[in-house]
């Protein structure tokens, strides 16, 4: 009777030993973690990137735009730039930052970088923002920090040739993005940061720069 039971235990282990009928599910058991970790990683950095792009095309969007303000103008005075304008660009920004939340969690500062007929120095003669983020210029500002006061501007831009403007009766139209990043998945596998981005462009057309920002009406953007 013992030996029955034994040669039957026996004969069960090793059927048991030999039946692969559920090695397939063991094995995506196993591998399933991981191949979901890759995947979510994948995505995690496809969206930063995606994030990282729509900030530079609105920083090179935003100083392209501005930077052909007046150029339709078929007045024989010289066009200056009026609040209504900056309000029509920095709108098209908003537009481009709409999808990523970017008036809530970003910072976008227009900055005209011009050169002093007297001093030859470069400095900001007006300065506009949009967007809640708290930031400022990496570079200054157009009151106390604009080159003319607190630290001398030798130009603008992170690398290593600095953009300035070439003559007094041009200018630079230089852009600042700033973004506070939140991951799909928090902190996971990307952690949360600040993007920042840049874009420079020259002024098309002649343009008055002595008054700066003319005009009564539309909303101010001041930073």
């Amino acid at each position: 009777m013992l030996r029955k039971a034994a040669l039957r235990g026996y004969n069960l282990c090793s059927a048991i030993a030999r039946s692969t009928s559920g090695v397939t599910l063991v094995e995506f058991a196993v591998a399933m973690p991981v191949i979901l970790s890759m995947s979510l990683y994948g995505i995690e950095l496809a969206y930063l990137n995606t994030v990282d792009m729509k900030l530079s095309e609105i920083a090179l969007s935003l100083a392209d735009n501005a930077s052909r303000l007046g150029q339709t103008d078929n007045s024989a005075v010289t066009p200056t730039v009026t609040r209504n304008d900056i309000a029509e660009i920095m709108m098209g920004a908003q537009e481009q930052g709409d999808p990523i939340d970017l008036g809530t969690k970003g910072r976008v500062i227009l900055s005209s970088l011009e050169r002093d007929a007297t001093t030859g120095k470069q400095y900001i003669h007006w300065q506009r923002c949009y967007g809640s983020l708290a930031r400022q210029s990496a570079y200054g500002n157009d009151s106390t920090r604009n080159g003319l006061n607190g630290a001398v501007i030798t130009g603008m831009g992170s690398g290593a040739t600095k953009v300035t403007a070439t003559s007094t009766s041009g200018a630079v139209m230089f852009v600042e993005v700033y973004y506070s990043y939140t991951g799909l998945l928090g902190d996971l596998f990307v952690s949360n940061r600040v993007l920042r981005k840049e874009g420079a462009f020259l002024v098309r057309d002649e343009r008055n720069l002595t008054p700066g920002i003319t005009g009564t009406t539309g909303p101010t953007y001041t930073c």
